[in-house]
């Protein structure tokens, strides 16, 4: 497993181009390592003009199906667009949907295939990337953090264990830019703060590890299983830690989670997305928290230098 999670590194440096550019458009803030902010690996990236939502809720929506071009190396879409397969390896699964989604607005997909042998599965967010002006064998690997790191993207794991074969996972991000996930009936959880609102943005979604395939569904059907993931109430299955990389709250589970910004990786992900909704303020430095993602390799105390690169893909 350690090769697979090792053979991630690197891949955030592949470049991301638009098949065209819209005049019409502003420069989104978007800063890499050695460059400007405002300027990716080909150019700076650039996001539609603010339009006001209210214009869009007098039409019916059309309903979300995967945009057909903009998509991973190795997804692979029904005839519908409704279901999105990925192929071989665990990564270069990324999807989009064809139309922006309004705030507030449910994107409920339902996980259809669940492999194992891989660490980590389904990734959910949303992007300000038109995915038609998006060159699809471009696409980075991964949604995080290389498509975050080169575009304006806001995107978050799922909690380990909710994104089992059968289980329902609805996202959804309010007008405060803030990214709720609800799997099956469990609780909401806020997975994710700073989602820049103001421009259209599309559901991104990562195929990722132990997903192998997720299928759209209507957020207004019934028909979602009323039971809550085990992973949310049940401790058991978080992995026990070997010595010295204890969680520093539980102290039994394997510390496996990496706090945003401030890069502390000292919990288990049980009691980090505990900390992250209840508290959003990191334990160790006391900063505010804006996501929870996978860490690698044993904890690591360090305190205000921002974000460590000790972070799985």
């Amino acid at each position: 497993m350690g090769a697979q999670l090792s053979s991630q590194a690197g891949a955030g440096e592949r470049g991301f181009a638009f098949t065209a550019r819209d005049p019409d458009c502003i420069s989104e803030p978007c800063s890499l390592p050695g460059r400007e902010p405002g300027v990716s690996a080909l150019g700076s990236l650039r996001a539609p003009k603010a339009h006001t939502p209210a214009a869009d809720t007098k039409a019916p929506r059309e309903t979300l199906r995967f945009h057909p071009e903009a998509k991973g190396a190795q997804v692979r879409l029904d005839a519908q667009r409704c279901t999105a397969r990925r192929n071989a390896t665990f990564h270069d699964g990324i999807v989009f949907s064809q139309r922006p989604v309004l705030p507030g607005e449910r994107v409920a997909v339902r996980v259809v295939w669940h492999e194992g042998g891989w660490c980590g599965g389904l990734r959910v967010g949303f992007t300000r990337l038109d995915p038609a002006r998006v060159s699809a064998p471009s696409l980075p690997p991964f949604v995080c953090p290389d498509l975050e790191l080169q575009s304006p993207t806001w995107a978050a794991m799922l909690p380990e264990g909710c994104a089992l074969a059968g289980d329902v996972v609805c996202f959804w991000v309010n007008r405060r830019g803030r990214l709720f996930v609800r799997v099956n009936s469990g609780p909401r959880l806020l997975l994710r703060k700073g989602v820049l609102m103001g421009a259209p943005l599309w559901a991104v979604m990562d195929v990722y590890g132990t997903t192998k395939a997720i299928k759209l569904l209507d957020p207004t059907a019934s028909a979602f299983p009323s039971t809550v993931p085990r992973a949310l109430i049940d401790e058991s299955l978080q992995p026990e830690a070997t010595a010295g990389e204890e969680c520093a709250i539980c102290f039994h589970h394997a510390a496996n989670t990496c706090l945003v910004p401030c890069g502390h990786t000292h919990f288990c992900s049980y009691c980090a997305l505990r900390v992250f909704r209840d508290l959003a303020k990191c334990p160790v430095c006391r900063w505010e928290i804006k996501a929870v993602v996978p860490a690698w390799g044993p904890p690591i105390l360090r305190t205000g230098e921002g974000l460590l690169m000790q972070v799985a893909n």
